[in-house]
């Protein structure tokens, strides 16, 4: 066991927004994450367990992409794998709320090891999130 070991392994990511109202509105409306503890300056989600936190940071980020399986995949992002019903769930739950893909939900590395689906977006501060899915879940760490 090492010091990283913990019982309930969950993550903690804060990221930047420039309007903590249209965080609100996309983490809570559209996403339909749990919101929790919150300041004038920030609010913690309940991200499939884990603490996601929203801090008022209205200087921009600087980003950039890089390729994969043929499309512009934003750096950094963060997100979620989902189960191959929840995946397909999301993505129409953001189709009904529509939310701009940066890249449409599509099968990644189509019969390679790692298939997967995934999606891209951005919130509206900017910051990306992926939310993919694998069939077989032995291929999340395929090479």
């Amino acid at each position: 066991m090492t010091v990283l070991d913990s019982p309930i392994p969950r993550f903690h990511l804060a990221v930047p927004v420039d309007d903590l109202g249209r965080a609100q509105q996309f983490y809570g409306d559209v996403l339909g994450l749990e919101r929790g503890r919150s300041a004038d300056a920030w609010i913690d989600w309940d991200l499939a367990g884990h603490q996601l936190v929203t801090h008022l940071a209205p200087t921009a980020v600087e980003r950039t992409h890089n390729p994969v399986d043929g499309h512009d995949v934003p750096v950094p992002h963060f997100g979620l794998i989902l189960t191959v019903e929840r995946f397909h769930a999301l993505a129409d739950r953001l189709r009904t709320a529509d939310v701009d893909f940066v890249i449409e939900p599509y099968v990644r590395f189509e019969g390679q090891p790692g298939e997967q689906w995934t999606m891209f977006l951005r919130d509206p501060a900017g910051n990306a999130l992926e939310f993919k899915a694998f069939g077989d879940d032995s291929q999340v760490f395929a090479s």
